[in-house]
């Protein structure tokens, strides 16, 4: 759950939205604050999309072509074979 977390893209778009909504709390709403807000939530839905398409990978899952790691589905399924062992250790332990 951290790495989802903590990916830069989600942290970009939660920052970006807090200063967006600070800054706007004392201007009118007009067409350009109507853009920014458009433009943080495309942002913030495309961050949600990679955590998903980057789960479905680590699940052996197909994503879709026109996801950025479309094709290197391998090293994230990979990198889940290898926490799992170290996760069964910590279990018996």
């Amino acid at each position: 759950m951290r790495k989802y977390l903590l990916g830069t893209g989600l942290i970009g778009a939660l920052t970006s939205g807090y200063s967006l909504l600070r800054g706007s709390s004392s201007q009118p709403f007009t067409w350009r604050v109507a853009l920014a807000w458009l433009s943080w939530g495309i942002t913030f839905a495309l961050s949600l999309g990679m955590i998903l398409d980057i789960r479905r990978a680590s699940r052996g899952e197909l994503v879709a072509e026109d996801s950025p790691i479309a094709g290197s589905e391998e090293k994230y399924a990979k990198a889940r074979a290898t926490e799992a062992p170290e996760k069964k250790r910590k279990k018996r332990r």
